[in-house]
């Protein structure tokens, strides 16, 4: 998935950067989601159930499939865990002078590319766990609306260099944006702007 994303790139582009999150931060927020406490207490409140039903004789055994679909929220849970490391493997990140890709997915290829065009708010996020691993998250906003009314988003979640890449992503934003809006020569015959090479960015202060 990650080379199939790295194809993506345009022979025109320039990697600025590109990583994973951090792999304990990713695996603590995997574990620990607002999904867990749910998911307990649904599970102590269905094993009592249970319990007593089985012990009341044979017809109530019956029962017991009707319980494993009620804890359906607890399957969703365990299988999210369950599968950390293959989401883990397919999770990558790129940023180029043009466009920002992600890949994520458990089996289902999952490859999603937003130039900078296109971002309308570039916002910074640390959770508790980012504060506990020194990481943080960068959220991009689009203009795009998804089925249920708001924005679509992407996120470059729990990287360590976090700082560098947010003041790269917002310089990138705000310069292509500007030009796109503004271009400069006002889109004479020969264009010095965003539709040749985008020189907004010194290419000696790539991130790796």
């Amino acid at each position: 998935m990650i080379e199939e994303l790295k194809s993506m790139v345009g022979s025109d582009e320039t990697t600025l950067y590109e990583g994973k999150p951090d792999k304990t931060t990713f695996i603590f927020e995997s574990i620990f989601n607002p999904l867990l406490p749910f998911a307990i207490l649904w599970t102590l409140i269905d094993s009592f159930f249970l319990i007593g039903m089985a012990r009341g004789g044979p017809d109530g055994a019956f029962i017991i499939p009707f319980f494993l679909l009620h804890m359906m929220p607890v399957w969703i849970y365990l299988f999210g865990v369950l599968f950390l490391f293959r989401r883990y493997r397919n999770t990558y990140y790129i940023v180029t002078d043009h466009a920002v890709y992600i890949s994520s997915g458990i089996f289902a290829m999952n490859l999603e590319t937003k130039t900078f065009a296109e971002l309308s708010r570039i916002n910074l996020r640390r959770s508790i766990f980012d504060q506990i691993f020194n990481v943080g998250d960068i959220i991009f906003t689009t203009d795009q609306i998804t089925q249920n009314g708001s924005p679509a988003v992407l996120r470059i979640n729990s990287i360590k260099n976090y700082r560098e890449v947010y003041q790269l992503v917002k310089k990138l934003q705000k310069d292509i944006y500007s030009d796109t809006m503004y271009p400069n020569d006002l889109r004479p015959e020969e264009n010095h702007g965003y539709n040749t090479k985008y020189r907004g960015i010194n290419k000696d202060e790539k991130n790796g």
